[in-house]
């Protein structure tokens, strides 16, 4: 895989929301490829973020300085999901993944994602099984797997995920479909090259880009490790 196949997506979960268009802008201009966007309604999860009017707000702040449009990557974690799902299609979002225990219906969700004309993906948590995926591969553009727990930015990396990645990767290759293989939840310099050799090609990081004062010298350590 050349690195230039690679994608780093900044989670905005660890920006400063005071500033979020500020923050959105600087590490766009620092080389995020994707700006990734974590919902939450603390009823599947912990927590309760944002909603598709902040996606919405935040879509004219998500181009580089000659005007290319950064894909915004949403990741839901709610339930129910098609109608948020749907939501945040029309608010600008690019890519809409959710989790397939949310979903009463996951062929059904992906449809109404792909319906919108985006891209829809799955999301698999780091004790569910990526069995769900052999049913509607032919569906999804984007496979993103947990490396930790949902709900709650800034924790560790389970070392685990490594095996579902690879496990993801041979079904993704298998199917001949140009699928994003995802991983989000601890991802730092020290060990994208780990995530990356497993068969990642799509990297979340918020508190590892988020938490240092100069943005643009993580994403380029991160780029030399994946080069």
């Amino acid at each position: 895989m050349s690195a230039k196949t690679y994608r780093i997506a900044p989670s905005i979960l660890s920006a400063d929301f005071a500033r979020l268009g500020d923050e959105v802008r600087s590490v766009i201009d620092a080389g995020a490829d994707w700006i990734h966007f974590d919902v939450m309604d603390n009823h599947y999860v912990p927590n309760l973020t944002f909603g598709p009017m902040v996606c919405e707000a935040l879509r004219r702040h998500s181009v580089r300085a000659d005007g290319t449009p950064v894909p915004i990557d949403v990741h839901l974690m709610v339930q129910p999901v098609d109608a948020l799902a749907q939501a945040f299609c029309k608010a600008g979002a690019d890519l809409v993944s959710f989790h397939p225990d949310a979903s009463a219906h996951v062929d059904r969700t992906l449809q109404v994602i792909r319906g919108e004309g985006r891209q829809a993906g799955l999301v698999f948590n780091p004790a569910t099984p990526l069995d769900v995926l052999e049913w509607v591969i032919d569906k999804v553009d984007l496979v993103l797997v947990m490396s930790v727990n949902p709900g709650f930015g800034g924790q560790s990396f389970i070392p685990s995920a490594l095996r579902k990645i690879e496990r993801a990767r041979r079904l993704i290759d298998a199917s001949g479909r140009d699928i994003r293989l995802e991983v989000d939840g601890g991802i730092k310099v020290d060990n994208i090259r780990q995530v990356a050799d497993a068969g990642a090609d799509t990297f979340v990081a918020g508190s590892a880009i988020f938490g240092q004062n100069d943005y643009r010298r993580v994403i380029d350590a991160m780029r030399e490790q994946l080069a």
